[in-house]
C-alpha cells in the first residue's frame, strides 16, 4: 500500500443530500478502508480534533426535501467549509435513483451553489451503484423494482414513477436533469474499451459547453475506469463530483488498482451482533419494500401514526404516542411507530409542504422519546424522516459500524449529551434493505 496516499489529508469530502444516503456513503468508504467520519453539520474545532485524521469526510443534510431558497441556507456554509478543506474531489451525494424536480430537491441548483467555490469546469455524473442493482446504459437509469427483484427503466419503477414528492418520469438523466437547468453530455460505457481516449471525449463535452459529464455505469467493472479520470483530474485541480456512492466506488476502485488501498472488504464483512435491549423504529416512508418490512416485523409491537395530527402540531397527540412507545420499551418489547397503514397507504396531507413537516415532526417526536426513554439501538426509515429525524438530534457524527443489508448500515453515534453517545442508529431509505430488515435489527446478522 502506498503510505504518502493516506497522508492525513482528507481525499473526499462528501454532502450527503439525505441522511440515509449519506450513511451509505459512509459505509462504503469504510469498507474501502478509508478512514471516515459523517458528520450532522459543519463541524467545529473540537469535533474535528475528536475525528483524528480522515480520508474521508461526510456531512449529512437534508437538501433533497429542499426548494431552492432553503438549499441556498443549506448549502452555502457547507460549500465554504469544503473549500477550506482542499480535498482533491467534493462529492455531492444525491440519491441513486436520482429523484430531483425544478422545485424540490434540484440537482441544477445545488451545482449553482458549489460552482461559487469549486470552479473546475469538469463536473463528473457518477450514473449507477452497481451493488444496489442502479444502472445507467447510454443515460437510461434503471433499478431493481426491490431487492432482488426485476431491473427496470426508472420511469417505469412501480415505486419511483410514482414518488409522492419528486416522481422519475424521464429516464434519460440528460432530459432529466435538463428541466433543473442543467446541460448534461452522457459518456457511454463503450467507450470504457478505450480508456486512454476518454480524456479526449471529456473535453469535447466541456468545450461543447456541457455543465456536467454523465458516466454510464453498466457493471462493477467499469468504476475503476470512471474513477481514474475523476482523480487525475482532480490532482491538477479541486472539482466536484455528483452521484450517489458510485462516486467513491469508483475512486475506490481505481486508487486498488493502483496498489493505495488494500482489497476490497465484502459487505458482509462487518456483520452486527444482536440488540442488547428493545430497539424503536420509526417509519416514515411510504415505499410498499417498507410496508412489506413493516409487515413482516413480527418482534415489534406497532402503533399507526396520524400524520395529519402530527403535521398540524397537535403536541398533544405527540405526547400520548410517546407515552404509549415509552410504556411498551419499558416492558421489554421491540416497538414500531409508522406513518403509513400495512399496505404504505396514508391519508392525503393538506398541501407539498406538509411531507416535509412531518418529517420534522417524527424528528421531534423520536427527540423526545429518546429523553424520556434512553435505548441502545434505533432504527428509522425514509430518506426524508431520517434527515430530520436527526436534525431534531444532538448529536454531531456518526462512524459505521457495520451493514444490516445491502445499502443500510449501522452507525454509532457521537455526541456530547450522555443518553445520546454511543447510541446505534440505523437509517434506511424507502426502498433500501430486504424484507426481514428490522427483524435484522433486532437479532443482528452475525
Amino acid at each position: 500500500m502506498n503510505t504518502r496516499f493516506l497522508d492525513g489529508r482528507p481525499k473526499i469530502a462528501f454532502y450527503g443530500d439525505d441522511f440515509t444516503g449519506a450513511t451509505d456513503t459512509l459505509a462504503t468508504a469504510s469498507l474501502a478502508g478509508l478512514r471516515s467520519l459523517l458528520f450532522l453539520r459543519v463541524p467545529g474545532a473540537a469535533q474535528l480534533r475528536a475525528a483524528g485524521e480522515l480520508d474521508c469526510l461526510g456531512i449529512a443534510g437534508a437538501a433533497r426535501a429542499m426548494d431552492a431558497r432553503q438549499m441556498e441556507d443549506e448549502l452555502e456554509p457547507v460549500a465554504a467549509f469544503f473549500s477550506g478543506l482542499r480535498a482533491p474531489v467534493t462529492h455531492y451525494k444525491i440519491c441513486s435513483t436520482f429523484d430531483s424536480a425544478p422545485h424540490i430537491g434540484s440537482i441544477g441548483a445545488a451545482l449553482r451553489i458549489w460552482r461559487r467555490r469549486i470552479a473546475n469546469r469538469f463536473v463528473p455524473i457518477v450514473g449507477g451503484q452497481p451493488n444496489l442493482r442502479r444502472f445507467c446504459l447510454f443515460s437510461q437509469l434503471y433499478a431493481a423494482e426491490k431487492a432482488g427483484g426485476e431491473v427496470v427503466r426508472i420511469d417505469r419503477h412501480s415505486t419511483m414513477s410514482r414518488h409522492p414528492v419528486t416522481p422519475m418520469h424521464e429516464a434519460d438523466i440528460r432530459a432529466h436533469l435538463r428541466l433543473q437547468e442543467l446541460v448534461v453530455t452522457g459518456l457511454h460505457y463503450p467507450l470504457y474499451a478505450e480508456p486512454a481516449q476518454l480524456d479526449r471525449h471529456v473535453d469535447a463535452a466541456l468545450d461543447g459547453g456541457a455543465d456536467a459529464v454523465l458516466f454510464d455505469v453498466a457493471g462493477e467493472g467499469d468504476l475503476a475506469v470512471i474513477g481514474s479520470v475523476i482523480w487525475q483530474r482532480a490532482l491538477q485541480r479541486e472539482l466536484l463530483a455528483i452521484g450517489a456512492s458510485g462516486v467513491v466506488q469508483s475512486l475506490a476502485a481505481w486508487w486498488r488498482h493502483q496498489g493505495w488501498l488494500p482489497p476490497a472488504a465484502p459487505v458482509d464483512a462487518a456483520r452486527i451482533c444482536a440488540a442488547t435491549g428493545p430497539v424503536f423504529v420509526l417509519a416514515g416512508s411510504l415505499s410498499p419494500m417498507t410496508a412489506m418490512q413493516v409487515g413482516a416485523a413480527h418482534s415489534y409491537d406497532k402503533l399507526l401514526l396520524d400524520p395529519q395530527r402530527l403535521v398540524d402540531g397537535d403536541m398533544h397527540y405527540m405526547e400520548a404516542a410517546i407515552v404509549d412507545i415509552a410504556a411498551g420499551l419499558r416492558g421489554g418489547r421491540n416497538m414500531l411507530a409508522c406513518t403509513a397503514g400495512p399496505q404504505g397507504e396514508r391519508q392525503l396531507l393538506a398541501d407539498v409542504g406538509a411531507s416535509q413537516r412531518l418529517a420534522q415532526a417524527c424528528g421531534e417526536l423520536l427527540r423526545r422519546l429518546l429523553q424520556a426513554h434512553p435505548l441502545a439501538r434505533v432504527g428509522v426509515a425514509g430518506g426524508d424522516t431520517s434527515s430530520y429525524a436527526l436534525k431534531a438530534l444532538d448529536i454531531w457524527g456518526l462512524s459505521y459500524l457495520g451493514n444490516v443489508s445491502a445499502g443500510v448500515a449501522l452507525c454509532r453515534a457521537h455526541a456530547d449529551t450522555v443518553h445520546l453517545d454511543g447510541i446505534e442508529l440505523m437509517l434506511k431509505g424507502g426502498q433500501m434493505g430486504t424484507a426481514d430488515l428490522f427483524e435484522l435489527l433486532v437479532r443482528g446478522n452475525a
